[in-house]
């Protein structure tokens, strides 16, 4: 079986950070940021801007094209008490797209600022002009499971869109160890150039890097772009704080796969390097793999992905399908489904111990000490996790969600 992580500390994968050193607002060009690279157990710096002179020849980068949405409602009780909805995600069997389109109504898990000033069967209320209209938005909590809320919105005049109330009322959910209000042309800076579609509520930071121009050079280079999607959740921040990572409750975001994507992602992988910009589109390619294993071992259910957060470590490596097999694998359930895109959850921690499936490199940002996508990043480049950052460190790398960016290789074996 392959190692398991289940036994390592969290605390063994922590550094220093100063303040200082974390990244408070974007720079003001996007591809202006410094780039690592680390390749052959070398560590160098360049800039993002010549990004393309250091990929490998055939590359296909993939991209995470989700959009963040102004997910934080503000709510005022008869009492002035101000209380606040932090929307996650829609109720079981509802996707954002299908939430944003509601008239009149909706329910959405949410996270709740000041929630003990709520009293049971309160309803809330937010007033706002939208368009010149006066708008009613009411808020009424359902039922609470652990630190979420199944909150149940209505609005009048009903001929709006919740995603229309959204943009109208709601507020950028900054990551929360910046502390600050977004400014006004955040809702810009902390989505990527080539965002698309609605339903994150933490930006894919490593893609921020990227400007129009920067990707039509890669196009002109023979670089291959992809896109998938899956929607960030508000557990990207949720620090580890068990003894072993066994207790660790890894959190659950939503997938999506285009047939296209699965055809060319195939004939990809036959031929050529596929580099995933960011942990969440990493995250997202190697649960594509472990979906294709659960489909050839027969445990796979309809079309909806389904990974937890285990799933890798619990099979045989030597008993393990090809990448090719098992992509093939989904791309087959998927015809069989008569559907053109592939939908679902993943779990999946990723941490020492993996063995990439579908990956050959890594663009990301540099993450906090103790994260769960620190873990991902020596998973990896194993130990050298330490010089990596050691030399981002040393060398006045800007950190976190507006910081520089890395090119990561495998560490060699």
């Amino acid at each position: 079986m392959m190692q398991d992580p289940r036994h390592l500390s969290i605390l063994n994968f922590t550094y220093d950070l100063p303040d200082h050193r974390i990244a408070a607002v974007p720079l003001e060009c996007r591809s202006d940021s410094k780039l690592l690279i680390f390749k052959g157990e070398k560590i160098f710096s360049s800039s993002f801007s010549v990004l393309s002179n250091y990929l490998p020849t055939n590359s296909m980068l993939v991209f995470n094209n989700t959009k963040v949405i102004l997910a934080r409602l503000i709510f005022t009780r008869s009492t002035g008490a101000r209380i606040e909805c932090f929307c996650l995600e829609p109720e079981a069997g509802i996707t954002p797209e299908v939430s944003f389109r509601s008239n009149s109504s909706c329910r959405w898990w949410a996270m709740i600022g000041n929630a003990k000033k709520w009293k049971a069967d309160e309803i809330i209320e937010n007033r706002f002009s939208l368009n010149g209209t006066e708008i009613v938005l009411t808020a009424k909590r359902l039922e609470v499971k652990g630190q979420e809320s199944l909150v149940e919105f209505h609005w009048t005049p009903t001929d709006f869109a919740f995603s229309e109330i959204l943009e109208g009322t709601g507020i950028l959910p900054l990551p929360p160890y910046m502390n600050r209000e977004a400014n006004s042309d955040e809702l810009v800076r902390y989505n990527t150039v080539y965002a698309k579609h609605d339903g994150s509520v933490a930006a894919p930071t490593a893609g921020l890097h990227f400007t129009d121009e920067i990707l039509s050079e890669l196009q002109s280079k023979n670089v291959e772009l992809a896109y998938l999607t899956l929607h960030v959740g508000a557990g990207t921040f949720k620090p580890v704080k068990s003894d072993t990572m066994a207790e660790h409750d890894m959190h659950a975001e939503r997938l999506n796969f285009t047939e296209e994507f699965l055809d060319r992602l195939i004939a990809q992988k036959a031929s050529g390097k596929v580099i995933p910009v960011g942990t969440t589109a990493t995250r997202s390619l190697e649960s594509l793999y472990w979906w294709g294993v659960k489909i050839l071992n027969g445990t796979a259910i309809g079309t909806d992905i389904d990974i937890h957060q285990w799933e890798p470590y619990d099979y045989d490596k030597s008993q393990l399908p090809s990448t090719n097999d098992a992509l093939t694998a989904v791309k087959n359930r998927l015809n069989e489904s008569g559907a053109n895109e592939l939908t679902g959850f993943t779990r999946i921690i990723i941490a020492p111990g993996y063995q990439f499936r579908v990956i050959d490199a890594l663009i990301t940002n540099f993450h906090q000490p103790q994260s769960t996508l620190l873990l991902l990043v020596s998973a990896l480049v194993g130990d050298a996790w330490k010089d990596i950052y050691k030399y981002a460190m040393d060398n006045d790398f800007r950190f976190l969600s507006y910081g520089d960016s890395s090119l990561l290789f495998p560490a060699k074996k």
